[in-house]
């Protein structure tokens, strides 16, 4: 099931031959998520772990935006080895040619999760949502 899964929300057209993208062990980083200058959450990553919650001034002031969709729970603090698909879709497809080229030229490893969300994941055209690195 969770085979099936990754190949639902894998940007390869060969079903298997994606380079398995994770989170190292060793990598530790924070980001914040951003609209409208108000920062709605924070992504955090440590030990193989993501994290991310949602920030008191967005409990108190987020009115008037919805949830992140898979957060629904503004006082939980969710937890996941991998990165959740919200988060997923700012990567882009790593067999795109400018993207291959982008990686080699910047010496970015395809199978760390976090060089890829640090290099490609500030804006996406899928939500107006920013994604800072702290």
């Amino acid at each position: 099931m969770i085979n099936y899964l990754k190949q639902l929300f894998s940007k390869s057209e060969e079903p298997h031959a994606d380079v398995e993208v994770l989170l190292p062990k060793g990598e530790n980083a924070t980001f914040e998520l951003r609209v409208d200058k108000l920062v709605i959450g924070t992504l955090h990553c440590e030990n193989g772990v993501w994290e991310f919650k949602y920030t008191e001034d967005f409990k108190k002031n987020g009115g008037n935006y919805n949830h992140i969709a898979g957060f629904s729970n503004l006082n939980k603090v969710y937890t996941n080895d991998s990165l959740w698909p919200f988060f997923q879709t700012r990567i882009p497809g790593l067999k795109q040619p400018a993207v291959k080229e982008i990686l080699k030229k910047e010496h970015i490893n395809e199978s760390n999760e976090l060089e890829l969300l640090k290099r490609f994941g500030k804006k996406t055209i899928s939500n107006p949502y920013e994604l800072e690195l702290v």
